[in-house]
């Protein structure tokens, strides 16, 4: 399909190499323009067929609404993203159990966590491991079922006496399928801030004494 490119610009329908815009800026207005010019003045010998044309349509129609569909998706992700920081700010004081083997014991009061068990076992045994690496205390827990198991330390140690205020290692183990293995903890901590992931998607939350975790990484709000 060949253009007459001087007499489009003498009739004002095609701007000067200079003014015209770069190829990748042509919009949709442009090309049908340029379309319907292209129509007018063919050859009456050598008529543009339905198909050419129809082709560079749907072509052009399709790079268009890609376009479209990813601004639509880009401003629908940011939506989402903004109503979920709004919802994840009233998590902000509040106390979540979250996987790890890491929990903080406050000033006379109890530590409630969790274990989460693939399988059932038996002889379930958590021991509460101080940072100089002694077992303070060991809690016997027994056969239990597969599912999430709560369970509470009350902050003594074995020998009855109270154990200081810190962080604390949470290590437990039991029978599975007769093969003593390493059991899930999940522990307590409280959220002190939330914010919006590095690449702008996502969220993390700040939780006391144990830095950020995703925000998925969150079991239960307690």
């Amino acid at each position: 399909m060949n253009v007459d490119v001087a007499r489009l610009q003498e009739l004002g329908l095609m701007k000067p190499q200079s003014a015209r815009k770069p190829r990748n800026e042509l919009g949709q207005e442009d090309f049908l323009k340029l379309m319907t010019t292209q129509m007018t003045h063919q050859n009456p010998l050598k008529p543009m067929e339905n198909t050419e044309f129809l082709t560079q349509l749907a072509q052009f129609g399709t790079v268009s609404g890609i376009q479209a569909l990813q601004k639509s998706f880009a401003d629908f992700a940011n939506a989402i993203a903004s109503d979920q920081a709004l919802q994840a700010a009233g998590l902000v004081g509040r106390q979540v159990l979250v996987e790890g083997n890491q929990a903080r014991l406050a000033p006379g009061g109890e530590l409630q966590a969790a274990l989460e068990l693939e399988k059932p076992a038996t002889g379930v045994t958590v021991h509460i491991v101080d940072a100089g690496g002694r077992t303070i205390r060991t809690l016997e827990l027994g056969p239990q079922d597969s599912g999430r198991v709560p369970f509470v330390w009350d902050g003594l140690k074995d020998d009855g006496s109270f154990a200081e205020p810190g962080v604390y290692q949470l290590r437990a183990e039991g029978l599975v399928e007769g093969e003593n293995r390493a059991l899930t903890t999940l522990v307590p901590a409280t959220v002190e801030s939330v914010s919006t992931a590095e690449n702008g998607y996502g969220l993390t939350v700040d939780l006391e004494g144990l830095g950020s975790v995703d925000i998925q990484a969150i079991k239960q709000i307690l």
